[in-house]
């Protein structure tokens, strides 16, 4: 093994079948493999040892040293020759002291694997322990380079959006009926210049588990209102187009959260009817009192409050009575199916008719054929978005439709 120091992070080498740390040893650091490969031994009370797992770039090792003074409770030993950063105790106190999100993050995740994970070495010590004492070590260890995984993109988005490389796309809803446009949903895109497209169910995930979703919000919240209000200039509208944005329960927990959206709409100069709050089912499930009170206040400023892919959560009539929503946003599972499900059809033309008598728009969602979209209208659906009418756009692109649909 060998030490060199590049830019005030210690890097060390070790060869092949080097003892990187030993079970039972004090531990004051821990690793991240930069390259190479390791295995992971656990040795029980009666000298017996078992092969946990192994792990390779991009993971890391020896982790509980940054929290806790007890011994190292593996062995680890490189298979190949590696690379490893390390990260001392003092670095760490230093990184959690600068308050970074990804970094409280990354505490959150040791503690919970520290528990764990020691919590299934007491257990293999015992005599009786099976092979699956062993398989559920790996897992939690495997569940660990994931989230070394989601830390690294977590780091990446917040990089792409200090740079510039995150933007508001735009997907254009439509008046089904008459066939002009309402308005649009503003949707995030990250374009890296060397990986190219990210998709968002890759990274959403991960900025609602970071905490940088509230971040994302407050970005998309701002871009999309201010594109709102070029849009119309350019494309010869007067306040009659709506932007609606997505927020999650994270946003809703911040205590700031109303007097951010009233600053952002006074500083974009739209009116507050022209911003769409697009939540999911869950959120009011699982933060009824938070959710009602929030909801309520921006209600009451004329912001509208649509709920996303319905029918596909809970779907309680109770809560259409119980919070202020003006807006059901039919989930294009059952919008894809109405023309060969009988079923789907009748469910679509419910939801239909509800909105209807509860006074409360409908929007479909996912309409990708003339046939799906005049069954909607015939149906009395009043608006709906989807590859039929347009794909998500930039906002140069979605100028110029709006001035084609005016």
């Amino acid at each position: 093994m060998s030490t060199l120091t590049i830019q005030n992070d210690t890097k060390k080498l070790f060869s092949a079948g080097d003892v990187i740390m030993r079970q039972g040893d004090e531990g004051d650091c821990a690793y991240i493999i930069l390259s190479g490969r390791v295995e992971i031994i656990v040795t029980n009370e009666n000298g017996g040892q078992q092969h946990v797992g192994s792990r390779g770039a991009g993971a890391m090792i020896g982790e509980m040293a940054l929290i806790d003074n007890a011994p190292r409770t593996a062995t680890i030993k490189a298979t190949q020759d590696c690379q490893l950063l390390e990260i001392s105790k003092e670095n760490f106190g230093q990184r959690i002291d600068s308050a970074d999100p990804v970094i409280k993050m990354a505490i959150q995740v040791i503690l919970t694997r520290y528990r764990d994970i020691l919590k299934r070495a007491e257990i293999i010590g015992h005599p009786a322990a099976s092979e699956l004492d062993a398989e559920a070590i790996e897992l939690d260890l495997a569940r660990g380079s994931s989230a070394m995984e989601t830390l690294r993109l977590a780091n990446d988005f917040e990089h792409a959006l200090e740079n510039g490389h995150i933007y508001a796309y735009y997907q254009p809803i439509m008046d089904i009926q008459s066939g002009k446009i309402a308005g649009f949903e503003a949707l995030m895109r990250w374009i890296d210049p060397d990986k190219g497209f990210i998709r968002p169910d890759l990274f959403i995930p991960v900025l609602e588990e970071s905490g940088l979703i509230v971040k994302a919000s407050q970005w998309m919240l701002k871009e999309s209102l201010k594109a709102l209000k070029r849009i119309e200039n350019k494309a010869g509208f007067e306040n009659d187009l709506f932007m609606s944005v997505n927020f999650s329960s994270h946003d809703f927990s911040e205590a700031g959260f109303t007097q951010t959206v009233y600053d952002t709409i006074s500083t974009t100069d739209i009116k507050p009817q022209q911003l769409h709050i697009e939540i999911t089912e869950r959120l009011l499930i699982g933060q009824p009192d938070k959710a009602n009170a929030t909801l309520s206040e921006c209600r009451q400023a004329g912001i509208g409050i649509s709920i996303d892919d319905f029918g596909t959560g809970y779907s309680s009539l109770s809560y259409l009575h119980a919070f202020p929503i003006d807006c059901l946003k039919i989930d294009r599972s059952f919008v894809m199916m109405i023309e060969k499900d009988e079923r789907a059809r009748q469910l679509v033309h419910s939801i239909v008719g509800l909105g209807q008598n509860l006074g409360i728009k409908i929007i479909a969602e996912g309409i990708e054929t003339e046939e799906e979209s005049e069954m909607l209208k015939s149906m009395g659906c009043e608006m709906g978005q989807g590859y039929y009418f347009c794909k998500p756009m930039p906002e140069t692109e979605v100028i110029l439709f709006a001035k084609e649909h005016h």
